[in-house]
């Protein structure tokens, strides 16, 4: 059982002794001794681009929870850190919030690798700050069926900051208070807010939007998270007191040894916070079960040799106590026909990927939220921007997902689709991006291209390509000074390009078509031998044409 010593530290209020019984427990633990930076708990200076400064905490300094990791961490030190979902309940992620913690670690990595932000420092500022979000009762898009407010802070017991939304996040026009998962206070998220979900808004109270937006704040200032010194200001600059960076750096290292998922509405619940609000439990979910009355003995004693002396069951038992039917319950979703993913860069996939939940019966479910995302090196998109997309299955069990957009990048990528918020196997699907093609390519007209020995061509050369005698757009086309015969190679005399640098080159790549279909080389330059010489332009498809070029000099 956890270690507790108080559910909230306020302010000013925080006593010497409290942060004696802090060290003691962390000691207790015999989790690995985690190194504190000394830097006096004030954080860093914020200056253009830097960390936040004192006046600046993400939380407004607000309160927090003091709960300690369990006695017995969930792993020992060098052994696996996969852990069946089984074990200690404090070591259990909500499934949702566990996924936004490693998505924004993958962000993160993208935008701001020399941060090296690890989400277990995220999970555990979550911990520490709402429970992992009360517990993971979001919805389907990762956002928290009601706000989690922390109090009012208006000085009495707590910081003093005056409103800064106008109540727009917190409902207060007087003062502010922390809002969402990660407790950021108004004027903070106004500066770090982020679109974690890409669903177009930036939420507080969206974990993915949170968790996205505390990565930010924790690298800011160029921080290295790997280094002990910059991790802990980083958490100071959260918070500041040290006390706070104590408690969290002791989730931090308790993750560290391992977790794992589980369902979203089943993770451990803290209880309310002094002021703050304590969001509704699920949409849909029954209370907690009251026990059942005691059956009264039947008054008429049970005839020899027949009858049962059970008690009937309670009408009192409320039905969600009952395990669900196999008709009811999800076994997983899976391909529902969907035929080959392939689409022309730029162009949208004509197949669209649809997918089926399924029962324990293999029957239809309906009802069922599937969120399907887009990952690989790939610009493709679904239609309207987004890289990720949540919808829930019909009456027939089947929900088909948006049009899926190509970008310019060419190649493979992956859609992925998956329960929302379930430890269930996902949908692969691959998908191929091909670049355009032109099945003809030819000149724009007919002038004759000559130049003398050792000088320029003066008229440039200008194709067009087309695909089925339409435009085609950003073909791709080489340009290669050939030799004559009938296996043409590259000429390594005669006429030849100039690369960026100034040097000869006899061979152009990377060169495509405009939005008319057209192409104007680079200047052409002759050598001092003279004579008739071949430039061959060819496309992506196939397309093919040969352009004669002349260097003599010129007429007396």
């Amino acid at each position: 059982m956890a270690a507790q010593f108080g559910r909230r530290l306020r302010r000013g209020a925080t006593t010497t002794a409290v942060a004696a019984v802090a060290v003691a427990a962390l000691s207790a633990s015999q989790g690995p001794g985690a190194v504190l930076a000394s830097d006096g708990g004030g954080g860093d200076q914020r200056t253009a681009g830097s960390a936040p400064s004192d006046d600046s905490a993400a939380t407004g300094n607000s309160p927090y929870y003091t709960d300690l990791p369990p006695l017995v961490t969930p792993n020992k030190p060098g052994t696996s850190t996969n852990l069946p979902i089984t074990g200690s309940a404090e070591s259990g992620i909500p499934a949702s919030v566990l996924d936004a913690y490693k998505k924004a670690q993958r962000s993160i990595a993208s935008s701001d690798a020399a941060c090296r932000l690890p989400w277990q420092l995220l999970a555990a500022i979550g911990k520490v700050e709402s429970g992992q979000a009360r517990g993971g009762r979001v919805d389907a898009n990762g956002t928290t069926f009601s706000p989690i407010l922390g109090p009012v802070l208006n000085g009495q017991g707590f910081a003093m900051i005056k409103d800064t939304d106008n109540g727009a996040y917190d409902g207060d026009s007087t003062h502010d208070r922390a809002v969402g998962p990660m407790q950021f206070i108004p004027s903070t998220w106004a500066t770090w807010g982020q679109d974690g979900n890409d669903d177009g808004r930036k939420d507080p109270n969206n974990i993915y939007d949170a968790a996205l937006a505390a990565g930010h704040y924790l690298c800011a200032g160029s921080r290295d998270l790997a280094i002990a010194a910059d991790l802990d200001r980083a958490v100071l600059s959260y918070n500041h007191s040290n006390e706070y960076l104590r408690t969290v750096r002791s989730w931090f290292d308790y993750y560290k040894r391992g977790t794992h998922e589980v369902p979203d509405g089943t993770g451990v619940v803290p209880p309310p916070l002094d002021g703050g609000t304590d969001p509704s439990p699920n949409p849909g979910t029954s209370p907690s079960p009251t026990p059942p009355a005691k059956p009264k003995p039947d008054p008429k004693p049970p005839k020899p040799g027949g009858g049962s002396t059970d008690p009937k069951p309670s009408p009192s038992t409320p039905p969600s106590t009952q395990p669900p039917k196999p008709s009811q319950t999800l076994a997983g979703v899976e391909n529902a026909g969907t035929g080959a993913l392939t689409a022309t860069a730029g162009d949208a996939f004509a197949e669209r990927i649809k997918v089926r939940a399924k029962n324990s019966l293999g029957g239809p479910l309906a009802k069922v939220s599937v969120t399907f995302t887009i990952a690989g090196d790939t610009d493709a998109r679904f239609e309207g921007g987004k890289s990720a997309v949540t919808l829930t299955t019909g009456s027939d069990g089947t929900v088909t997902a948006p049009v899926l957009q190509a970008g310019e990048t060419t190649g493979k990528f992956t859609v992925r689709a998956i329960a929302t918020g379930r430890s269930l196997p996902a949908v692969m699907y691959t998908a191929t991006v091909t670049a355009r093609q032109a099945d003809a390519i030819a000149r724009t007209d007919d002038k004759a291209l000559t130049a003398a020995p050792g000088a320029e061509f003066a008229d440039a050369v200008e194709v067009k390509a087309t695909y089925k005698g339409a435009i085609a757009s950003g073909v791709a086309v080489t340009a290669t000074m050939i030799t004559d015969g009938d296996t043409p190679a590259e000429n390594d005399k005669g006429p030849y390009f100039k690369d960026a640098d100034g040097k000869t080159v006899r061979t152009l790549t990377e060169l495509k078509t405009d939005a008319d279909g057209t192409l104007q080389l680079p200047k052409i330059y002759a050598d001092d031998t003279a004579g008739t010489y071949k430039l061959r332009l060819t496309t992506e498809g196939g397309a093919t044409v040969v352009i004669e070029l002349t260097v003599e000099a010129p007429a007396a």
